[in-house]
């Protein structure tokens, strides 16, 4: 069970200042953060409602978004950090703030695997083309997590960075696996080769990947994603699939409430609003 936040409320009441930073060496965080980085929704609420600043940063540049994001690793991580996230958006907390190695919450979601992060990020306008300072993306992580969180259903998650405007897959990885891709035998399910086509990306942030990802074993036993990967790598985009990424990005997260009010057929309509679950 959850801390019982009364005696937080008590405090709070009688003038305590939720904004206060701890002495805790280097690192410097307010209540609010702790809260978000143990996932107590309730306290998270307290302190919001008496002025606790959502954009607040420890002395490593840390909100308290990104302390909820990067603590979010467990697969039952919705159930408590959900409302904490949503809060903390709903409260004017940044998606896209990053700390000091430039590792904003978006990222934390997708090394994690959380599709439910990553959709609830996106969809407050987090940038999934944003680099971290080693470069990688948001996109890197992700298919980093691919060999931990197999189970977490890895391919939603790259569903959604792709529908509001992720790079796709590198063309450079293709020569560290094509000839294992061509003796995995069957071929792909198609939904990850409809995720992944698109045209070919400039940033070397993908190399980076072939080392952790491409193992004989790990490669083996996940050899229908890295052969979607592969075989989509440089087929350009369709036009219809450009357009409804430009609509998204330009909506932001007024998308899934301003697109069903466009004056546009049902079948459109649905195709431009995000429609992941």
């Amino acid at each position: 069970a959850a801390p019982d936040p009364a005696c937080t409320r008590l405090l709070l009441d009688f003038g305590a200042n939720p904004n206060v930073l701890g002495g805790d060496g280097c690192r410097r965080l307010t209540p609010l953060h702790v809260a978000a980085r143990h996932g107590l929704a309730a306290h998270v609420e307290l302190y919001l409602r008496h002025g606790a600043d959502p954009s607040c940063r420890s002395r490593q540049g840390e909100t308290p978004l990104n302390a909820a994001c990067a603590a979010a690793e467990h697969r039952d991580a919705a159930e408590r950090y959900g409302p904490v996230c949503e809060r903390l958006l709903a409260a004017g907390a940044d998606p896209s703030a990053a700390g000091r190695k430039h590792h904003a919450p978006l990222h934390n979601a997708c090394a994690n695997g959380q599709a439910w992060l990553v959709r609830l990020l996106l969809r407050h306008g987090a940038d999934p083309t944003a680099a971290n300072c080693a470069g990688d993306t948001p996109m890197d992580c992700a298919l980093r997590a691919v060999e931990e969180y197999r189970d977490r259903r890895p391919e939603d998650t790259i569903a959604l960075l792709l529908d509001h405007g992720a790079g796709p897959v590198h063309p450079k990885v293709s020569d560290r696996v094509r000839g294992a891709a061509r003796a995995a035998g069957p071929r792909p399910s198609r939904s990850v080769p409809q995720m992944l086509r698109g045209g070919r990306g400039e940033g070397g942030s993908w190399m980076s990947l072939c080392p952790p990802l491409l193992p004989p074993s790990p490669l083996q036993e996940h050899r229908e994603f890295y052969t979607s990967a592969v075989l989509m790598a440089g087929q350009p985009r369709r036009l219809q699939h450009l357009a409804r990424c430009a609509l998204r990005r330009s909506l932001g997260p007024r998308c899934h409430d301003a697109v069903p009010a466009l004056a546009l057929p049902p079948a459109l309509r649905r195709y431009l609003r995000p429609s992941h679950r």
